[in-house]
């Protein structure tokens, strides 16, 4: 009885910790009596899924999350009922990750202190953006922005914020002790 428990336990666990795995459970059933796609439909679709999975490892990636994997099953299965299915999916998660990514854990903190640092889009060095950052800095928590658009003057506030989220996970406010104490944050 007990080991029936645990692995009832275990077989929730399981579900709640991969969301694809629940995924496939709730994919429509395809039976062989099936809605075939039209070709028009079918690269609607298609196309439809490959702009919401895109959104989606767009924010993954301002967020510096790993991406959300894609089977590309949906190119293989004619079903009209499935295609849609995976459609309304990479919509949901492309509205997950767009909502998580507007919204970094400590938003209005880093917005008060660029309310005291300098613009968004700041050039002068050796500090750039708005929230000062220097180029080891940059190069240490935004690496693949800085390769990517050059010095955070050229990055989008969302993304300076989430850059200055990995610094704060292992160095909190100090990168900016002035302001973070105006702040009241130190």
């Amino acid at each position: 009885m007990k080991s029936v428990v645990l692995f009832a336990v275990f077989t929730a666990l399981a579900i709640a910790l991969v969301p694809q795995a629940t995924a496939r459970q709730q994919a429509p059933k395809i039976a062989h009596s099936v809605k075939r796609v039209s070709p028009e439909v079918g690269t609607a679709l298609l196309r439809g899924i490959a702009v919401h999975r895109d959104e989606t490892w767009r924010w993954q990636r301002v967020m510096h999350r790993p991406r959300t994997p894609f089977s590309n099953s949906a190119r293989y299965v004619q079903s009209l009922a499935y295609r849609k299915w995976v459609l309304h999916l990479w919509h949901q998660r492309a509205s997950v990750a767009r909502k998580q990514a507007l919204n970094p854990p400590h938003k209005s903190q880093w917005q008060c202190i660029h309310h005291y640092e300098g613009s968004w889009t700041d050039p002068n060095s050796p500090y750039y953006g708005g929230l000062q950052m220097d180029v080891e800095f940059q190069q240490t928590y935004g690496y693949d922005l800085y390769r990517a658009k050059g010095t955070a003057d050229h990055w989008t506030p969302l993304e300076q914020m989430w850059v200055a989220e990995r610094a704060y996970r292992t160095r909190g406010y100090w990168p900016w002790p002035n302001t973070a104490r105006y702040c009241g944050l130190l």
